[in-house]
């Protein structure tokens, strides 16, 4: 049953009402709350803080949803937006990513990380070209950056533009002696043009720069393999395999912008029993963290 208002209290009403109701040629000017900006910029730059370190941690939909009140709290700091993009590109979100990162290059249009990760995402979209012109023009502002200049080979790469790629990989490794997936992936170019020697040897400077990095030595184990040195090859491909299993995977090779001749060579070395077992093996283990660098 619904309650009733009485009729003082309705008196009540009315005369409030009445008392702060305009007179007909009155402008009405409501009360409008001032929010203090500067304290909700502090807030969202605490939001941004937060949601960096929720994303350490692989929590990323807290992060998300964190990066999301931060941009609508401090819609003019860069950072908020820039943090959002990557986290959108880490959930494979790329349309969305690339729209806040170019609301963050729109604030800061001279940031260098901005440009280098919008190419970053243009590349997770196939964009090659897009993608090697956003971290040129990121270059220019900020020079000499390897991870810049090893995503940059890799677009180049995609294009199969393999000298231009040999020249960012190399200026890479030149800015960073410890840049092992920058020599890498000049081994990678190397053994598709058929300098499977060459290749082997920067494979090896790279197993020597980083010996838990598993990409490089089960690369050189399938290269020595398939050139006739069985043995060293198994035992190479059995270390590298336990270092991470992820690699005795073809489509997680691929996506490593492994080439045709050796991804070929590859499924015959995977298909061995003894490299069977070992995968098996190592596939059972508990997950290691990633072995390659970003």
């Amino acid at each position: 049953m619904p309650k009733r208002i009485s009729f003082l209290s309705a008196l009540t009403i009315l005369s409030v009402w009445t008392a702060a109701h305009p007179a007909f040629g009155q402008a009405l000017v409501p009360h409008m709350l001032q929010l203090d900006t500067k304290k909700l910029e502090q807030q969202g730059i605490g939001l941004v803080q937060e949601a960096t370190q929720l994303a350490q941690f692989q929590q990323f939909d807290l992060a998300l949803s964190r990066a999301r009140l931060a941009t609508q709290l401090a819609p003019k700091i860069p950072e908020a937006w820039a943090v959002l993009g990557g986290l959108y590109l880490q959930a494979n979100q790329i349309d969305p990513g690339i729209n806040a990162l170019k609301r963050a290059q729109t604030i800061d249009p001279r940031n260098a990380a901005i440009l280098f990760a919008l190419g970053t995402a243009h590349f997770q979209k196939a964009s090659y070209q897009q993608s090697i012109d956003y971290i040129q023009s990121g270059l220019k502002l900020k020079p000499n950056v390897p991870g810049a200049l090893f995503d940059l080979g890799n677009a180049y790469l995609m294009l199969k533009q393999n000298r231009e790629a040999i020249a960012s990989y190399e200026k890479a490794y030149a800015q960073d002696k410890e840049y092992w997936p920058a020599i890498n992936n000049v081994a990678l170019v190397k053994y598709e043009q058929g300098d499977v020697d060459d290749a082997i040897r920067l494979w090896r400077t790279s197993v020597a720069i980083d010996p838990k990095a598993a990409e490089p030595k089960l690369a050189a184990a399938v290269a020595l393999y398939n050139k006739g040195d069985r043995e060293q090859g198994l035992t190479l491909g059995e270390a590298a395999i336990r270092l991470d299993s992820r690699y005795g995977d073809l489509k997680f090779l691929k996506d490593n912008l492994w080439g045709e001749k050796l991804l070929a060579a590859t499924q015959k070395f995977l298909s061995v029993p003894r490299i069977q077992a070992t995968i098996a093996q190592a596939q059972s283990a508990p997950p290691v963290q990633p072995q390659r660098p970003e």
